[in-house]
């Protein structure tokens, strides 16, 4: 269980570890989450011979700072930096970058300043703000979302991904915000790694 410090005190990143990866996925969590609430995508993920890592954002899980208070976005961009160079340390190849919710705007924040050293981002149960945000063309994206996401409807998801030729939409019916902990985990964890391994 590895820690590193941030300027908002010591942040914990937890590692789901497979011999001889074929991939590797550092996935942020959306508020009020953490690293321990993905033991079952991980354990689907290591079918596929995919190693998860999770971030414990400020405030969350075994990391310090105010569970009220996550950050500012450029916060939270320099904490899931630091990240990145943990998950990537002793290591060639670059992993996949996934973020949910807030773990999601944060990614595409990061990937806007990192595109070159990501093989490919992950989008889980992004939030409306995305509408503003331009995808890199370059980067090739999975996004998926649950057609019945209250928290952030997907006709916002829809029309940006349509803007994007980059960004494959895969949606999933009778599916709200949650997808990694919903009836539908199962196929979603699955397209994932599918997704996964062809980005790498």
């Amino acid at each position: 269980m590895p820690y590193f410090d941030s300027e908002r005190g010591r942040l914990h990143c937890r590692r789901w570890a497979v011999e001889e990866p074929a991939a590797r996925l550092a996935l942020l969590p959306g508020t009020g989450q953490h690293s321990g609430h993905y033991h079952r995508f991980a354990a689907a993920l290591r079918s596929a011979r995919i190693e998860l890592w999770a971030l414990d954002t400020a405030g969350q899980g075994l990391s310090e700072g105010d569970p009220d208070a996550p950050g500012t976005l450029d916060e939270l961009t320099a904490d899931a930096g630091r990240f990145l160079d943990i998950v990537g340390r002793d290591h060639t190849d670059a992993p996949v970058l996934m973020g949910h919710s807030l773990g999601a705007v944060t990614a595409l924040h990061l990937a806007a300043e990192k595109t070159c050293d990501l093989p490919g981002l992950v989008l889980c149960g992004t939030p409306r703000r995305v509408a503003h945000t331009v995808a890199n063309p370059h980067l090739r994206t999975l996004a998926v979302h649950g057609v019945d996401d209250r928290r952030a409807p997907i006709d916002v998801i829809r029309l940006w991904t349509a803007r994007h030729r980059s960004v494959d939409l895969r949606e999933y019916a009778d599916a709200g915000h949650d997808l990694l902990h919903e009836p539908v985990r199962d196929r979603v964890a699955s397209d994932i790694a599918e997704w996964v391994l062809t980005a790498v």
